[in-house]
């Protein structure tokens, strides 16, 4: 811990109150244990003065509770007075491991839940604090920051709601999506913190084997709307930048937004070289990495959450199989993926992943090179046969697929 020597120039807002909500609690607990030895350890002779009330504690967290009722409805309740305090409210917004019980279900909590129990803590509070920061790592419906046709501006209405009608003073968030979006509340404070040396830190703690210089690492942005943060990592560590470019088709619309056609790397190769894919998304298919990794005779050497990670990772740790999605960003997404990599790896075998038994689509993708098929729906075993079949080149056509060879014959 660093040894501040400088005396106080400043007296404190108020008490120090810091309210965790729901999922935030072990997160808050190191920042109080962190407050509570530092405040100890540093010394004042205006430490004693009516002006530092409270500010040595043993604890500065607010208990507080969010029961729900049967039906799904909330409250709100907290257990200390919050009179007069400087108060923090530390809330994750995009943590989907929290549950609840509603008519006798268990439901994951969205972020529009946990955007209502923030609500619910400040109405807790009834305006007895002298100041309320929110600390949100991830801004609650950060993507939904522009408005560019008929559609709500989710962010801008809830940063509006926070600041100007519930009596919020301050919002910290990481790496915002786009950061302007503060201008919904040009008179409160907006910090938009950039964890860059964080990120490089863990980078270099945690990645084993790991070399930073132009033969053996690069850094990639999936789309243009990353680049400015991978210049950024490209310029500090020195390493080559690469992008990809999502061609669309301008001519339709489907499902709200222009399909993507083609995922196209603009960049050196990266065989043999660590990449480091900057994003601010990203989720695992656990169900489908836990089934094959259950095998001996399987081992996962990567996992891919998009087209882009499909296609990089393909390259840099070439799979002898491939499960393909073949609906991603779109529905044909996996389709045009398959192709990109077989025409780059022709030796590769490909089983595509559907929720559909549609002749067309499945005939597609074999059209496009996938060696075979399996519905998300079928057991382990059936998907671990799959996969072995693919690998010793022995998938059996199915019923489905010569049903449509013998229709295009007819």
């Amino acid at each position: 811990m660093p040894d501040y020597t400088q005396e106080f120039t400043t007296i404190p807002y108020g008490p120090l109150g810091i309210l965790a909500l729901p999922g935030c609690e072990e997160l808050a607990q190191k920042v109080d244990r962190y407050i509570v030895k530092w405040r100890a350890q540093k010394q004042s002779e205006h430490k004693n003065s009516i002006a530092f009330a409270g500010y040595e504690r043993d604890t500065y967290l607010i208990n507080a509770t969010f029961p729900r009722f049967g039906t799904g409805e909330g409250k709100g309740t907290l257990s200390d007075s919050v009179r007069g305090y400087d108060i923090f409210i530390v809330a994750d917004m995009f943590n989907h491991g929290l549950t609840y019980q509603m008519y006798g279900k268990t439901v994951p909590m969205s972020p529009d839940e946990h955007y209502a129990n923030l609500k619910r803590a400040i109405s807790a509070i009834g305006g007895k604090a002298h100041r309320i920061t929110i600390i949100m790592p991830m801004l609650y419906e950060g993507r939904q920051h522009k408005r560019s046709s008929r559609e709500s501006l989710d962010c801008a209405i809830a940063l509006q709601e926070l600041c100007n009608n519930m009596g919020v003073d301050n919002i910290i968030t990481f790496d915002a999506h786009d950061a302007r979006v503060q201008n919904a509340i040009p008179l409160k404070g907006f910090e938009n913190v950039q964890p860059v040396y964080q990120m490089i830190k863990a980078l270099v703690n945690h990645v084993d084997d790991l070399h930073i210089d132009n033969d053996h690492m690069m850094v990639i942005s999936p789309d243009e709307g990353g680049m400015s943060r991978c210049i950024y990592y490209s310029t500090v560590l020195g390493i080559e930048l690469g992008m990809f470019y999502k061609r669309r088709d301008y001519s339709r619309v489907v499902n709200g937004r222009n399909p993507i056609l083609q995922h196209e790397f603009l960049g050196s190769n990266v065989a043999g070289k660590d990449v480091m894919i900057v994003d601010d998304i990203s989720s695992l298919c656990t169900r489908y990495e836990g089934i094959l990794s259950q095998a001996e005779d399987i081992r996962v050497v990567a996992v891919a959450n998009n087209v882009y990670e499909a296609i990089l990772k393909s390259a840099v740790t070439q799979p002898d199989v491939i499960l393909m999605d073949i609906e991603m960003e779109s529905k044909y997404a996996g389709i045009t993926t398959t192709q990109q990599i077989l025409a780059q790896f022709p030796d590769m075998k490909v089983v595509i992943l559907t929720v559909y038994d549609e002749d067309a689509m499945i005939y597609a993708a074999f059209q496009a090179g996938a060696c075979d098929y399996i519905q998300k729906t079928a057991t382990p075993a059936m998907m671990l046969q799959c996969v072995r079949d693919a690998y010793h080149e022995r998938s059996v056509m199915k019923p489905t697929v010569a049903r449509k060879i013998r229709t295009e014959f007819k």
